[in-house]
């Protein structure tokens, strides 16, 4: 599963490029809402938990020149925005639209369903990549991750446990990835990097195959997935921050060939999954070219 534990300081990140990403995150919290944010009444307790977590004790403490609090209410010092922390008049609504305005992780509420299943009962994503979280909403992380290629055989009881096992306030990661080819957009809901959802072995991209990628628009994308359970609603967050990285700088930093072993090294159901038949030959030769 390549499970790691990480410190509680590596949870929530603010990078160079901040301002630029989180006026795209309020673009498609205006235009986008149905794909970015959503909450059942049954995720209200763990999102004024989060809520509170990130907004009221995270942010000003750890980014001070950023954020601060005063008279209840949060100000982001880059964006000039304010945000009540009074919990008692704040709605799910306002609070998912916060905390996607303020950071950059896209947070997914596994909450316990009373029977040893935890299931997505909010979200507040804005950058996802082929999830249309909406229609994921009440599923379990096994139904969630159904059309994945040995999900069910080889992560879904590990991940299970992990889920079971988590202590309250202890953090573990994973590093996710695939090639996006067309551009450097982080909100793909449905324009995936993957394919053939029915997981059949095939997929239907033979127009892509007659064409080479342009690899001036080809990323390598970069997922960090976070889990940490919230002490009192014992919520398992399930929080991914995702990256782009240009082909061309991968290369010139002399890093090609060991994504190209990378790239090789996929089962061959889940290197249809990710549509390596669509740009695995061109790019592993070329990354593998002498500069």
């Amino acid at each position: 599963m390549g499970i790691f534990r990480m410190p509680r300081n590596e949870w929530i990140k603010i990078d160079q490029g901040y301002l630029e990403r989180i006026n795209r995150r309020k673009h498609l919290l205006h235009h986008e809402q149905q794909f970015c944010i959503d909450s059942n009444p049954s995720a209200r307790f763990a999102i004024k938990e989060l809520y509170e977590e990130i907004m009221t004790h995270q942010l000003s403490k750890r980014f001070p020149n950023m954020f601060s609090v005063k008279y209840g209410i949060l100000i982001n010092h880059v964006t000039g925005c304010r945000y009540s922390l009074d919990l008692r008049r704040l709605n799910n609504a306002y609070m998912l639209n916060s905390l996607a305005e303020n950071v950059e992780e896209d947070f997914y509420f596994m909450c316990p369903d009373g029977e040893g299943e935890y299931r997505l009962q909010a979200y507040s994503s804005c950058f996802p990549q082929g999830l249309h979280s909406a229609t994921k909403m009440g599923l379990s992380m096994r139904e969630i991750h159904q059309p994945v290629p040995g999900y069910e055989s080889r992560l879904g009881n590990g991940v299970d446990k992990h889920f079971r096992r988590m202590e309250p306030g202890g953090f573990v990661g994973r590093l996710n990835w695939s090639i996006q080819i067309d551009g450097n957009e982080l909100f793909r809901p449905l324009a995936k990097n993957t394919g053939d959802p029915n997981n059949s072995g095939t997929l239907a991209h033979t127009a892509l195959q007659r064409e080479r990628i342009n690899l001036e628009t080809t990323y390598l994308r970069c997922e960090h997935h976070t889990l940490t359970c919230l002490p009192k609603s014992k919520t398992v967050m399930f929080c991914v921050r995702s990256y782009l990285t240009p082909i061309k700088q991968i290369r010139e930093e002399g890093n090609g060939p060991a994504l190209a072993d990378a790239c090789d090294s996929m089962p061959e159901k889940f290197g249809v999954y990710k549509r390596r038949p669509v740009w695995g030959d061109q790019l592993c030769e070329w990354l593998r070219e002498d500069r």
